[in-house]
């Protein structure tokens, strides 16, 4: 075995003259992971400890900047010449965290230098190969993201919070790793594609997307999804067979809205997609899912118009939907999710009424001997929650009972 250089004894053995027991028994490599869980103004004033800390904060595993100082968050200016020397002096040590917080753009905002900063502290992170990388901009405005892409082996975490973002750096074909995508109040309208192989969980949240075309994600090998208020227009999923849990939810805030009394066959320009093509926009894509909730205001008619190309639902076992799929007087979108979902073992409907606070949670027995052939035969558990038992909850109750789905008085 070849001898150990002389940086590497160091490493391994802790220094002389301490007690044994206290901290400074530990070796270096511990200390300097101990210290990436520090805010770094916190860690750098670790260096007036003792000789031995003067510099291990320059190799700390994590890099925390613009963490909150009681009440009061940091500007990018304010935080310049920490962040700037931080970096320089850390030589390009490798990093396992780093969080990017900060508030104001202060004066520099016009003349985009504060944002500059941003985006070279930003890449300087990926370059140092951060595992887990977070950027917050709790500024009030959309901070822009260079349209550059990403390359990196190691990043398997992006969080991104209050950014403008563009197609380039969605594009995560260089970044082999990456598993875990959070997108919150960030503005995608000019991102006409998300794309990424290795991307297992992807959550967008109350997030502006483009108006025309709707954004295509593409992630084939996703487990988990999560889309929640999204404004503008709903995105358009690709295939995605390794899903297991998706929650798509639609609200106000979306703009996917037709006023056609029959959009089951409109083709306006609200309804088709920006190509001309008609497409299945959200349903085919998660159709391979075991657990899924889709909820839906009345106005919105997307899920409607995928009914059209209603896929099967081959693996669903969970399902939970609102009132939006439960619309006397003929149910079809109940009916058509119920019948193309051949697995199914749990179905919650969720009924609310404005203004009312009691809620009512009602258990129903799917009858084993006059089960429908044409719902699933493995469907047991069928929950009905609400906060009245109103004539639109009984019409509800009433077409289930044409499935043999009665209310249990158990």
């Amino acid at each position: 075995m070849p001898p150990r250089t002389r940086r590497q004894a160091k490493r391994a053995v802790p220094p002389g003259g301490g007690s044994g027991g206290g901290i400074e028994s530990l070796p270096d490599g511990v200390l300097e992971h101990i210290l990436g869980f520090l805010p770094s103004a916190e860690a750098v004033r670790t260096s007036l400890l003792a000789r031995r800390w003067r510099h291990l904060w320059k190799s700390a595993t994590g890099v925390r900047i613009g963490c909150h100082d009681g009440e009061q968050l940091l500007s990018v200016q304010e935080l310049r010449n920490l962040v700037n020397h931080l970096m320089i002096l850390r030589g390009g040590a490798p990093l396992d965290t780093c969080e990017l917080t900060f508030g104001d753009f202060g004066e520099n905002f016009g003349s985009h230098d504060d944002v500059s900063h941003v985006n070279l502290w930003f890449r300087q992170a990926v370059m140092c190969k951060a595992r887990v990388l977070r950027l917050v901009s709790l500024s009030g405005c959309w901070l822009e993201l260079d349209n550059l892409p990403l390359m990196s082996e190691h990043l398997t975490t992006l969080q991104l919070y209050g950014v403008r973002l563009h197609s380039k750096l969605l594009n995560f074909s260089r970044c082999l790793a990456l598993e875990y995508l959070e997108i919150e109040y960030c503005n995608l309208s000019r991102v006409t594609e998300i794309s990424s192989n290795s991307l297992k969980h992807l959550c967008i949240n109350d997030s502006v997307l483009p108006h025309d075309p709707r954004t295509r994600i593409y992630a084939p090998n996703l487990v988990s999804l999560r889309l929640d208020v999204l404004r503008y227009r709903t995105p358009m999923l690709s295939s995605m067979p390794s899903l297991v849990e998706a929650f798509i939810k639609i609200d106000m805030e979306c703009s996917d809205c037709c006023d056609a009394e029959n959009y089951e066959t409109c083709d306006c320009e609200s309804c088709g997609m920006a190509d001309g093509s008609s497409n299945c926009v959200l349903l085919k894509g998660v159709s391979d899912a075991k657990t899924l909730t889709l909820i839906s205001i009345p106005e919105m008619f997307v899920f409607k118009r995928d009914l059209r190309w209603c896929p099967m639902f081959r693996k669903l076992k969970t399902l939970l939907l609102n009132e939006y799929w439960c619309v006397p007087n003929d149910f079809v979108a109940l009916a058509c999710i119920l019948e193309h979902s051949p697995v199914l073992e749990k179905l919650t409907l969720q009924l609310f009424s404005e203004g009312l606070e009691r809620k009512v949670e009602m258990k129903l027995c799917v009858s084993s001997t006059k089960r429908s052939p044409a719902i699933s035969e493995h469907l047991k558990k069928v929950e009905l929650k609400c906060e009245v038992v109103d004539d639109r909850v009984l019409k509800v109750l009433k077409f289930l009972c044409t499935y043999n789905i009665c209310f249990s008085f158990e």
